[in-house]
């Protein structure tokens, strides 16, 4: 029995890929996977899959989350960059530049760590719910907000992630053109089961999930003034469809990908009784270990695909190996 829980969350798989697992679904992403990824290669071209990492440009989408900020290092008393060496010695003529960000790791292109989205509940069976994460590692002790306000995902970073390797099929789902851009719509189970009947796309265990919604043509078209009409537009998952999530749960996908904000709805309405403000997320992230990808840019590859009717590729889209972060930006990259 894992020692951090004697009992785990409905519908979770907490345990089954061993009690002091921290990669919940990307365990399936094994050798034959990622084989049966490379066999999707037929033309040897790729795809960016990431926004410019200042996009979608001000904080509107997210009034806590900023642009990054490039500056340059210090050395030898003055701003490294453009820096003639010849100032140190006559002789030399080399001029150099290097520079420092200062990064919001969720401000872009991103992959949520199991460590983002957590819950309060019962893992000691005695009625009283505490704050912990995917597989019981529990806030305070395993992710940790310190005195000084350095924070560390001591379990459950983005690191876990990238030194496994992301890297697998990826199959993409085109929501825009079913639903196009506005009003925004709330993706049910039957109107994906209807999707994906009628584009012909098959999602098998282990394959990420890719969703187009438009969303990444807005906002690149917005040129970092983005507005309001954001929020509103292009499909979204109903995260409170119990037969999505189920049909999420059953079909072993290891990981969901999206070019929207959050992958599901954000800023609904709360019920007056205890719950969650993202139902989608406490599923994959907190009760099933599956990684969330946001704001990724999936219009080329989109249109590519259905010129050539086809919705496999492989996907490698490893974060940033940044130990005990809570996310990360990621250029993954699409070879079909």
């Amino acid at each position: 029995m894992n020692k951090r829980w004697v009992k785990r969350p409905e519908g979770s798989n907490w345990g089954d890929f061993g009690e002091d697992d921290q990669l919940g679904r990307l365990n399936l992403i094994d050798q034959n996977k990622v084989l049966q990824a490379a066999a999707e290669i037929r033309t040897g071209k790729t795809f960016c899959l990431s926004l410019p990492l200042d996009y979608p440009g001000g904080n509107l989408l997210s009034p806590v989350r900023f642009p990054p900020q490039l500056k340059p290092v210090i050395r030898n008393d003055e701003p490294y960059y453009n820096y003639e060496w010849r100032k140190k010695d006559p002789k030399l003529t080399d001029i150099a530049a290097d520079d420092a960000v200062l990064l919001h790791t969720q401000y872009s292109t991103q992959w949520d760590a199991l460590a983002h989205r957590g819950s309060l509940f019962d893992v000691r069976g005695d009625g009283q719910p505490v704050p912990v994460y995917y597989n019981g590692f529990a806030a305070g002790k395993d992710i940790v907000l310190s005195d000084d306000l350095s924070v560390a995902a001591e379990a459950l970073g983005i690191e876990q992630m990238a030194a496994h390797g992301v890297q697998g099929r990826g199959v993409l789902v085109d929501l825009f053109s079913h639903c196009g851009a506005f009003p925004r719509k709330e993706v049910g189970y039957d109107d994906l089961m209807r999707i994906l009947e009628t584009d012909g796309v098959v999602v098998e265990k282990g394959d990420i999930l890719c969703l187009w919604t438009g969303l990444d043509r807005m906002i690149l078209g917005m040129n970092k003034q983005p507005d309001a009409s954001l929020k509103e537009a292009c499909a979204v998952l109903d995260g409170h469809d119990k037969r999505l999530l189920q049909w999420i749960t059953d079909t072993g996908i290891a990981a969901i990908a999206s070019d929207n904000l959050a992958v599901e709805n954000v800023g609904k309405a709360i019920p007056d009784c205890c719950t969650t403000t993202l139902p989608l997320h406490e599923h994959c992230l907190f009760k099933l270990g599956i990684h969330l990808g946001e704001l990724w840019y999936l219009a080329e590859l989109a249109t590519w695909l259905k010129l050539n009717q086809r919705s496999r590729f492989m996907l490698t889209a490893p974060p940033l190996r940044l130990t005990g972060a809570v996310g990360s930006p990621v250029t993954p990259i699409a070879t079909v």
